[in-house]
C-alpha cells in the first residue's frame, strides 16, 4: 500500500449541487457530476486525483488576485474560526475557503497572512470570491468539455 492510499480524503461537496439539474460539472465543489456520483465508490488514490485536479485550477485563479505572505497564519485563523478547508490543497485555495466563509467581514487581509495584488485593489472581497468562484467553474467546465470532447 502506498502513502497516497493511506491519506483518507474528504468529499469536496459543499451542498450546493447543480449536477441533480442536469450539470455535467458541480457548481458548488466544481467536480464532475460522474465523479459526484461515483465518489463513494472511489479508492482514496482516486478520490486524490479529482482533489488535485481541483486544488491545481482553484489556486491558478487564486494566485492571479493574491498573494500569501504567511501561510501558517492563514491555516491557524482556518482552524480557529473551524473553516473548513481541504488539507490536500495548498495555501491558496486555503485562502478562497476564507474569503467564502467571511469575505465581508474581513477588513485587513494581511492579518490574515495574505494581500491582494495592485491591479485587484480596487475590488471587495466580496467581489474578489465571486469572481474566483466564477472563474473556477468556468475553468472545470473547460477542463470537462477537453477531457469528453463535449464541444
Amino acid at each position: 500500500m502506498n502513502n497516497k492510499e493511506i491519506i483518507s480524503v474528504k468529499t469536496p461537496c459543499i451542498g450546493v449541487c447543480s449536477t441533480a439539474l442536469g450539470g455535467k460539472v458541480c457548481r458548488g465543489c466544481k467536480r464532475f457530476a460522474h465523479e459526484v456520483i461515483d465518489w463513494n465508490r472511489y479508492e482514496n488514490s482516486q478520490k486524490l486525483v479529482i482533489e488535485h485536479r481541483l486544488g491545481e485550477l482553484l489556486s491558478t485563479i487564486v494566485q492571479n488576485y493574491c498573494v500569501v505572505y504567511d501561510s501558517e497564519r492563514l491555516e491557524q485563523t482556518l482552524k480557529a474560526h473551524a473553516i473548513r478547508f481541504s488539507e490536500h490543497r495548498d495555501h491558496y485555495c486555503q485562502v478562497f475557503a476564507l474569503l467564502k466563509a467571511g469575505a465581508s467581514t474581513i477588513n485587513d487581509p494581511e492579518a490574515f497572512g495574505f494581500s491582494i495584488k495592485a491591479n485587484k485593489k480596487d475590488l471587495s472581497l466580496k467581489v474578489i470570491c465571486e469572481e474566483i468562484d466564477e472563474a473556477f467553474y468556468a475553468l472545470s467546465v473547460a477542463h470537462y468539455e477537453h477531457c469528453y470532447f463535449l464541444y
